[in-house]
């Protein structure tokens, strides 16, 4: 088994969509660990905020089948992969961590360079693996998080039930 990490964001019907998202995983990988949720500004466009979160969980699928079924869920789920880069979207799981794959294979990137740039992911992912150490720099998530230097202000904690 593999410790993975999933940020899951939506800025389309998010609520919906992030619980669709938590339930497929579950559905897929049983126990998960989940951050809380929180509320940020779109980044690279204007669009409605997003929600945001970290999921861990234990997998036993090879890295690439990982990312095919996080690709299954996106699409299960009406996100459209021929929108702009920066755009809304219905549902987005990006692969952050696997275990402590450093890889670049033109598909694949870890750990994702989303960790470092942005608040939305390196926030809650310090939130529930505060001790895990960042695999390119040994530094763990929670001394991350304390000393970035990108923008915290467009990004909130928010209640949310995962009920529907």
């Amino acid at each position: 088994m593999t410790r993975v990490y999933v940020s899951v964001g939506s800025n389309i019907d998010k609520e919906k969509h992030i619980r669709a998202a938590v339930k497929q995983l579950r559905t897929n990988f049983g126990e998960l660990i989940l951050s809380s949720v929180y509320e940020s500004h779109a980044v690279g466009f204007a669009g409605e905020n997003f929600f945001n979160m970290v999921v861990g969980l234990d997998c036993e699928l090879p890295v690439h089948e990982l990312a095919a079924l996080l690709r299954d869920i996106e699409q299960a789920q009406g996100r459209s992969r021929d929108a702009a880069r920066f755009s809304a979207r219905t549902l987005d799981l990006d692969l952050l961590l696997y275990g402590d794959a450093v890889l670049t294979d033109g598909k694949i990137k870890l750990p994702r360079d989303d960790i470092a740039e942005y608040s939305f992911v390196l926030c809650p992912l310090a939130e529930i693996a505060p001790d895990l150490l960042y695999p390119l720099s040994g530094v763990s998530y929670a001394v991350m998080w304390r000393e970035f230097t990108g923008d915290r202000t467009g990004l909130w904690s928010i209640p949310f039930s995962f009920d529907e």
